[in-house]
C-alpha cells in the first residue's frame, strides 16, 4: 500500500476512536464508530486476495448493521427523554444500544463474523482488529455498564467463555484461535462489567498487552498455521520461548500476567455472592486453557531433537524493539497489579 493513503488510513483510526473516546453525545460517538469502520477496511483489503474482499464484505455489513442499530436507538432515545447524553438513556433502548456494542466487540453469540474475518485478512490488520477497534465500542460499554441488565451480561459473558474455549480446540489456523481467544477474554470482561467496571477496563488493557503480544511475535516468524510455528525454534530460539509463555499467559497461569485479571474476577464474584457463577466461568475457562496448551505443546514437541534440520523453513526473523517490550508486559505485570487497579 502506498505509504500516504496508509498514513491517512491509521490517522483516520486514531481520529475515529479519540472522537468517541471524548464525546458525551450519542452522534459524535456514532460518527466515531463510523470513521473507524471505513478506515480499516482499506487495510484488509492491501492485499488483493478474494479471502481479503470476502473478509472486508463481512466486516463491513455487521458494523454496518450494527452502527445503523446503536443510531436507530440513540435516535428513538432522544425522541423519548429530549436528550442525546450517552449516560442518559430510557429501558428498552438500553439493551439495544448494549447488543449493538457487543456486536461490534465481536461477542457470542453475535461473534460469527469475527473468526471468519481475522482468517481473511493479514496479521497487522489482525493486530488492529483484536485490539485498537475494540477501544471505542469497550468505552461506550463502560459507560453505560450502570444502565445495562445484569442478567443479558452475564449470559453473554458465559456464552462468550464457552464458545471462545470450545470453538478454538479444532483450529490449525493461528488467526482463528486468536479470534476466539478474543471471543473468550471479552465474555471475562463483559462478566464483571455491572460489579466492578474498573475491573473490566484493567482486564482489557491487559487483554490489549498480551493480545498484541502474540500478534507482534507471529509476524515475525510470519506463522499464520500451527504447522509453521511448530519449526520455528531453530530460526529465533527465544522468540519461540517468549512465544510459549505468552500463550500459557493468556491462558491465564501463574505466575504470568493473563493470571490477575482472572483471579480478581473469580475474588470479585466470589464477594458478590455469586459462588455458582464464579464456578461456573472457571470450569467454561478450562476449554480456553486446554487449547492454549495443546499449542504450547505442539512447540515442545518440535524442539530439538525431536524435529530433523532438514525439515525446517528457512525464513528471516525480523524482532523488533516494539515487540520484545509488548512480550515483556505481557508476561512480567502481574507482580504491578495493584498499582495498576489504583491508578486504573
Amino acid at each position: 500500500m502506498n505509504p500516504t493513503a496508509l498514513m491517512i488510513m491509521l490517522l483516520s483510526l486514531a481520529i475515529g476512536t479519540t472522537m468517541t473516546l471524548m464525546s458525551h453525545h450519542w452522534l459524535l460517538a456514532w460518527i466515531g464508530l463510523e470513521i473507524n469502520t471505513l478506515a480499516i477496511i482499506p487495510l484488509m483489503t492491501k492485499t488483493p486476495h478474494p479471502r481479503a474482499i470476502e473478509a472486508a464484505t463481512k466486516y463491513f455489513l455487521t458494523q454496518a448493521s450494527a452502527s445503523a442499530l446503536i443510531l436507530f436507538s440513540a435516535t428513538m432515545n432522544a425522541w423519548k427523554t429530549g436528550e442525546w447524553s450517552i449516560t442518559l438513556l430510557s429501558d428498552p433502548y438500553t439493551i439495544t444500544l448494549s447488543m449493538a456494542l457487543m456486536m461490534k466487540l465481536g461477542l457470542a453469540p453475535l461473534h460469527f463474523w469475527l473468526p471468519e474475518v481475522i482468517q481473511g485478512i493479514p496479521l497487522s490488520t489482525g493486530l488492529i482488529l483484536s485490539t485498537w477497534q475494540k477501544i471505542a465500542p469497550m468505552t461506550l460499554l463502560l459507560q453505560i455498564s450502570h444502565l445495562t441488565d445484569l442478567k443479558l451480561l452475564i449470559t453473554m459473558g458465559l456464552t462468550s467463555i464457552l464458545i471462545g474455549g470450545w470453538g478454538g480446540i479444532n483450529q490449525t489456523q493461528l488467526r482463528k484461535v486468536m479470534a476466539f481467544s478474543s471471543i473468550g477474554h471479552l465474555g471475562w470482561m463483559v462478566l464483571i462489567l455491572k460489579f466492578n467496571p474498573q475491573l473490566t477496563l484493567f482486564n482489557f488493557l491487559l487483554y490489549i498487552t498480551m493480545t498484541a503480544a502474540m500478534f507482534f511475535s507471529l509476524m515475525s516468524i510470519s506463522s499464520t498455521k500451527i504447522s509453521e510455528i511448530s519449526s520455528s525454534w531453530p530460526k529465533s530460539p527465544i522468540l519461540v520461548t517468549t512465544m510459549m509463555l505468552v500463550l500459557l499467559s493468556l491462558a491465564g497461569l501463574p505466575p504470568l500476567t493473563g493470571f490477575s485479571p482472572k483471579l480478581l474476577i473469580i475474588l470479585e464474584l466470589a464477594k458478590q455472592n455469586t459462588l455458582l457463577l464464579a464456578s461456573v466461568t472457571m470450569l467454561a475457562s478450562l476449554l480456553a486453557l486446554f487449547f492454549y496448551l495443546r499449542l504450547t505443546y505442539v512447540m515442545i514437541l518440535t524442539l530439538p531433537p525431536h524435529i530433523p534440520p532438514s525439515s525446517t523453513h528457512w525464513r528471516t526473523t525480523k524482532n523488533s524493539p516494539l515487540t520484545a517490550t509488548m512480550t515483556t508486559l505481557a508476561l512480567l505485570i502481574f507482580p504491578l497489579s495493584p498499582t495498576l487497579l489504583l491508578i486504573i
